[in-house]
């Protein structure tokens, strides 16, 4: 059997890769990737063994941060990130899932005080392969289908 890319290679950058196919356009907007100049690829939609389909994102010259890394996991927890440096890939590692997590999520209780007052949004992981938050103020039960980021 022949192997085909359907994504071309990079020479340096991050590649993120294993992102399910609907929540794709959720982590280019953590990432801002509208906001910068390097070079992107993303391909959606692809074969994957593991997921049916699946999602990859490829951002030439940046190496993405760790809290950006921690947000991604609330979306794919499935994630796999690969650093690359001339053609090979450096280093790689899987997203984990926070315990808590802080500012990212709005709270999918219309009446909490996160969303009324200016509170940062704090909730605690109370299921990380469904990721679903519990909010620290209101209780109320948040299932990652209800995910609002918050820019």
């Amino acid at each position: 059997m022949k192997t085909v890319l359907e994504v071309s290679a990079i020479e340096n950058g991050t590649v993120i890769d294993h992102i399910p196919s609907g929540s794709l356009f959720k982590i280019m907007n953590i990432l801002q990737l509208e906001n910068i100049t390097n070079r992107i690829t993303f391909g959606n939609n692809l074969e994957s063994k593991r997921m049916g389909t699946k999602a990859i994102i490829k951002i030439s010259d940046m190496e993405v941060p760790q809290e950006a890394l921690n947000k991604i996991a609330i979306f794919a927890p499935m994630a796999r990130v690969n650093y690359i440096k001339n053609f090979e890939v450096v280093r790689k590692l899987s997203v984990s899932v926070p315990d808590t997590l802080e500012g990212s999520i709005r709270c999918a209780n219309p009446i909490c005080v996160t969303n009324k007052e200016p509170v940062t949004p704090k909730f605690e992981i109370v299921d990380k392969e469904k990721v679903t938050l519990r909010c620290h103020y209101c209780e109320k039960i948040t299932t990652q289908e209800q995910f609002e980021i918050i820019k």
